[in-house]
């Protein structure tokens, strides 16, 4: 499909919805440098490497909607249920890319914790969020542009300095719709210095016609603060979705992302980190497991511009049927950037003939004090491992998904969250069974929840 008619698929969209979202006359979100910013460069296409294989063709086949935030407060327990008292979490719920709120789309908890939505922080916390908004980040192609011009709501994080939130934040985002919709949250967070975060994101289509996600999460670190990201998604097969997350790092600040794809008709991750202090960390942590003609492509850039930085990727995946995937890691050491060290894995299972993998961990390195590495494999299950199994009375079933579940547990259990190390361990035991995942099973929904907001002792 060539260019001309990517980009006009979605330039279309500019007049049907540009003038209908928030702040879109001032330009106070920065909606009209972004869309320049898109008319200029358009979508990325197969010059660019993290694009090259990407199916628009699974995009372009339909006239998607952007639906308006619902004129009245509709109960989150009518379409979702979660108890989340093991994870111990406070949830906040998106609903079809609107914030769902029973009492105020804002809340400020006593320790100057904000938490809710982004553009009701637009208007009360501009000092906070403008200067993010009208700012395009540094790595930005089409999709980031599209959501800048068009975003319709997000999920906004502010942690004062100093403040560690001890409680995990539960970010659950929601598609049900009984027509092709547009779905395009953009997400803040900021660290002041010291502070300390764990927020999980949850993506689940319940009920839907074909949906397309794209999703922009910008995250911002002040020194040395620790930030851990867990993202979890779940849609189904109709569902195309396209993230977005980019994190900025000053000194002696450290970041953990934690990455597992359950289901998914296209899924495309980015994750750009820029350490721009000295003594920065960042661990990027990723699982993906695919099968009938599912498409999951993962990009993780790590820049490291300043001294004494550490970066790890560990991504693996395990594809069936006529899956694809593709995989790119991206490591940049600056010439003043010495004594870093970066380290970068990829490893894939494919279990059918027919399931496709494309690795390509990369290293451009301009100091010359560092200790770099990276690496891929693709292979298929040790048959020797399956026999010994089958040997010990375990049918030859059992044996190939206790091999998987053990192959995928070096990514699970570096969690920081016990409970969410458990449950998500559950769910890829019956991913791999062939069993359908919920997003009710990872949260064990047992009862309806009465949603007020009730802090946490944060």
């Amino acid at each position: 499909m060539d260019k001309k008619t990517i980009d006009n698929y979605f330039s279309a969209y500019f007049d049907r919805f540009g003038t209908s979202l928030p702040f879109s006359g001032a330009d106070a979100g920065g909606r009209e440098a972004a869309k320049a910013a898109f008319l200029k460069e358009g979508m990325p296409d197969v010059s660019q490497e993290a694009w090259r294989n990407f199916p628009w063709e699974q995009i372009l086949h339909t006239t998607y909607r952007m639906l308006p935030p619902a004129e009245t407060y509709r109960p989150v327990e009518t379409y979702f249920q979660c108890n989340t008292q093991d994870i111990n979490a406070e949830m906040f719920p998106f609903l079809n890319g609107w914030y769902q709120h029973s009492n105020a789309p804002l809340t400020r908890f006593p320790n100057g914790l904000v938490v809710g939505s982004l553009r009701e922080a637009v208007r009360q916390y501009p000092e906070q969020t403008l200067p993010c908004l009208r700012q395009l980040p540094d790595f930005c192609n089409g999709m980031v542009a599209f959501n800048a011009a068009l975003w319709q709501d997000g999920f906004f994080v502010y942690v004062p300095d100093g403040v560690k939130v001890h409680h995990p934040i539960q970010l659950v985002n929601m598609v049900q719709a009984d027509e092709d919709i547009l779905v395009q949250p953009r997400n803040l967070v900021i660290l002041g210095e010291g502070a300390s975060l764990k927020l999980v994101h949850c993506d689940e289509a319940l009920q839907c016609k074909d949906a397309l996600i794209n999703t922009v999460t910008e995250i911002r670190l002040g020194a040395s603060a620790r930030f851990d990201y867990y993202k979890l998604e779940n849609n189904n097969n109709q569902s195309a979705m396209v993230n977005h997350l980019f994190i900025r790092q000053e000194a002696h600040s450290e970041a953990n992302t934690h990455t597992t794809i359950f289901n998914g008709g296209l899924v495309h991750n980015t994750i750009r980190v820029d350490l721009d202090g000295p003594f920065t960390r960042v661990n990027n942590n990723g699982l993906y497991l695919t099968d009938g003609k599912q498409y999951v492509s993962n990009f993780v850039s790590v820049c490291h511009h300043s001294t004494d930085g550490v970066s790890n990727q560990l991504y693996k995946g395990i594809l069936d049927d006529e899956a694809r995937a593709y995989f790119m890691g991206h490591v940049l050491v600056e010439p003043h950037a010495q004594r870093t060290e970066a380290h970068q894995i990829n490893r894939n299972i494919l279990l059918k003939d027919t399931a496709r993998i494309s690795a390509k961990p990369f290293l451009e390195i301009y100091a010359d004090d560092v200790q770099c590495t990276h690496g891929a494999t693709v292979g298929q299950l040790d048959e020797e491992a399956v026999f010994y199994l089958r040997s010990r009375g375990i049918c030859e079933r059992n044996a190939r998904v206790l091999l998987m579940h053990a192959y995928a547990k070096e990514v699970i259990d570096k969690m920081d969250i016990p409970a969410l190390c458990e449950r998500t361990e559950n769910l890829v035991g019956k991913r791999l069974s062939g069993e359908s995942v919920q997003c009710g099973d990872c949260m064990q929904c047992s009862k309806k929840i009465d949603f007020q907001i009730s802090p946490l002792d944060f």
